[in-house]
């Protein structure tokens, strides 16, 4: 019997000057599939983060829109949750560096630190901007990079090359806040004795903690020596100041990874779990962090030696991924393939884009590209013409042929025997971080599932009535094999593989789901568990977004035929979410379910009539089959129907009560 691990786990946190984009989903994907992996096969696993908020950046977008930092990094924590929320990453506890509990474990480490000999005090020559009359923080220095030469970089690290230096190793610098040449004025800086810790880095590194090209390339910096790191910064700065040190703070590298122990804190303070168990020096707990490949230098160097003079564990593991290209090329706002996480979710569910990405990720660090054809091409093509495919084959037959009873026994056990065997190597993959490999072995499967089925012809079989309980073995055997595949991809695709749960009206699956089939048992009707994306939709995902109003386009008073009338598709949809939308006035966001058409996202004008809260649950008809919109604050991918003059005179147009979603209107 396999041990049962505790495990904290972690993903680099979110900035807050920003929306989440694709390139930090797909970090959060990796991670949160790795995390439901761990869970599923019963170990005690928690999925901590939390928004990133200290620093220049956030100052200077506070300023430029005239507005606090609490307030701007309040509203951004806001969408960040809203965003990974939906793309269904399973935070235990999503907290902000911008804490009580993570000033308290700054001052508390940084003491201990101190204390330990770890901090010295240092007079330096600093960037000063004569102009402004202050000390410039790194970012308000740009220039070219020393080591590659690449313009426009910031005064800390190289966005191209990942290097890390100081505003005084910049070639051409010059003042963000001015746009002159600053100057040197000394100024006294807290420093960090990261070169103190080389040995016992050096182990760490070789022990296994991060990935073999990781390795080699910490062994360049190793060569090099590591350099004691400046942790203080002067004011004007957004984050924590330093105990005893006035107008110094503590540089946003020194309390941003501090924060993962921050959301601990908090998610110990609600559950009783004990902060000790992860962070005591001989903790048998796991702690593994999931990081980009431009962040190594903070995460394998600084952070572990960091714990380290805080007296607490290092990491058990750090997990470096590549970076995400759209189409062949870097996310550019300018290209139009900066994708945020919210256009993503006007159009398209969570799991589509979590399973292409589960569908590419290696347990390496290059780089991925998210083809746009290749997207729609595997989703229609694995998800809807292979597994889903194998359900909707033979549901059909069980509830109209068979009562909606499973056959109390399996044509071919051998064959269900050869998938729950398969799990094995399935579940290596997803230990390895490998899930590109889990996805190839379960694909491999759906194939072997659907050939069966081919050869069976249970369509052909049901033609005549004496073929009725084999009918009902072959398409047990069907719907079998795909209960196998849902439970393998179930850390890939939570909200379908709930679905399927109910679909077989089990209770929650865990690996060992798998070992033994559904016999003589009932199942509900079946309902579409995904639908096949449409090119042209994918495709507008990279063209400019319209800024198209609100406002429905006027009548011209033209007459339309009574077969333009019949080709509207008006269908009851349940309500299953409204939230209130930021900068709009008139309009609700409406998520909806139409039954086999799926769910869909509705943006509506009737805030002034409806509050969100009254609106869930309520049967409404929509026009399922209106081109999806896009629109100021999202797409809208159909439209609810109502009445009224405006205003808070809206009334929608329910259904009977017995209706159920998904149900034509004739």
């Amino acid at each position: 019997m396999t041990q049962r691990r505790r495990i904290l786990v972690t993903s680099a946190l979110p900035y807050a000057n920003g929306p989440i984009h694709l390139g930090y989903l797909f970090e959060a994907v990796q991670t949160d599939i790795w995390v439901r992996f761990q869970k599923l096969r019963g170990h005690e696993c928690y999925y901590v983060c939390a928004d990133d908020t200290h620093g220049t950046p956030v100052m200077l977008k506070a300023q430029a829109e005239g507005r606090t930092p609490e307030s701007l990094i309040e509203q951004v924590h806001a969408e960040h949750k809203r965003d990974l929320a939906e793309m269904l990453i399973g935070f235990d506890n999503y907290g902000s560096t911008h804490s009580p509990e993570n000033k308290v474990l700054c001052d508390r480490m940084y003491g201990t630190a101190r204390a330990s000999g770890y901090i010295d005090k240092r007079t330096v020559r600093q960037a000063y901007d004569a102009t402004a009359k202050m000390f410039l923080p790194d970012r308000y220095v740009k220039g070219t990079c020393p080591v590659c030469g690449t313009a426009d970089q910031y005064g800390d690290s190289c966005e191209n090359c990942g290097a890390t230096y100081t505003p005084a190793d910049l070639k051409n610098p010059i003042s963000v806040v001015t746009g002159t040449v600053p100057i040197e004025r000394e100024s006294e800086h807290y420093f960090f004795r990261l070169s103190a810790f080389e040995q016992s880095l050096a182990a760490w590194v070789k022990s296994g903690a991060v990935q073999e090209s990781v390795a080699r390339k910490l062994d360049e910096w190793f060569l090099q020596g590591l350099k004691d790191w400046d942790i203080s910064r002067e004011a004007p700065y957004f984050g924590f100041e330093i105990p005893d040190a006035p107008g110094k703070y503590f540089y946003v590298w020194f309390d941003a990874p501090i924060g993962y122990l921050a959301s601990l804190t908090q998610l110990c303070a609600r559950t009783g779990l004990k902060f000790d168990d992860f962070l005591a020096p001989d903790s048998q707990a796991e702690l593994h962090h999931f990081i980009g490949k431009d962040i190594l230098y903070f995460h394998t160097l600084f952070w572990p030696a960091v714990l380290q003079a805080a007296g607490m564990r290092r990491p058990t593991a750090v997990h470096a991924h590549g970076f995400v290209t759209i189409n062949g090329q870097k996310m550019s706002k300018a290209r139009g393939t900066f994708i945020t996480a919210r256009r993503y979710l006007n159009s398209f569910k969570a799991e589509y884009l979590r399973y292409y990405f589960a569908a590419k990720l290696g347990a390496g660090i290059d780089d991925m590209d998210m083809n746009l054809d290749e997207f729609t091409t595997r989703l229609n093509s694995d998800i809807v013409g292979k597994l889903v495919n194998i359900a909707s084959r033979c549901a059909g037959f069980i509830t109209k042929n068979a009562g909606g009873v499973l056959a109390g026994a399996l044509p071919e056990p051998e064959l269900y025997a050869a998938f729950s065997a398969a799990g094995g190597t399935i579940a290596a993959a997803y230990e390895a971080r490998d899930t590109a490999g889990a996805i190839r072995e379960i694909m491999a499967l759906s194939d072997r599932a659907n050939q069966y089925i081919d050869s069976r012809k249970p369509w052909a079989l049901a033609k005549h009535a004496n073929n009725a309980a084999e009918v009902q073995g072959v398409c047990t055997q069907g719907l079998n094999l795909f209960r196998v595949l849902m439970i393998y991809l179930q850390p890939v695709l939570p909200e379908m593989a709930v679905k399927a749960q109910r679909f077989f009206q089990e209770p929650a699956w865990t690996w060992k789901s798998s070992a033994a089939p559904l016999l003589g048992t009932a199942i509900t009707p079946y309902q579409a568990l995904a639908t096949r994306l449409d090119p042209k939709a994918v495709a507008r995902l990279v063209e400019p977004e319209s800024e198209v109003t609100t406002a429905a386009t006027a009548a011209d008073g033209k007459a339309i035929s009574i077969d333009e009338f019949l080709a509207v598709d008006l269908r009851v949809a349940k309500v299953l979410a409204a939230d209130l939308i930021a900068g709009a006035d008139k309009l609700l966001r409406l998520r909806v379910d139409l039954g086999e058409l799926g769910e869909r996202e509705i943006i509506a004008g009737i805030r002034a009539a409806y509050e969100p809260s009254i609106l869930v649950g309520r049967l409404v008809v929509v026009v399922a089959n209106l081109e999806p919109r896009k629109m100021r604050f999202g797409t809208s991918q159909g439209m609810m129907l109502a009445a009224g003059p405006g205003g808070k005179d809206i009334f929608m147009l329910s259904p009977d009560a017995g209706a159920s979603p998904g149900m034509r209107i004739k």
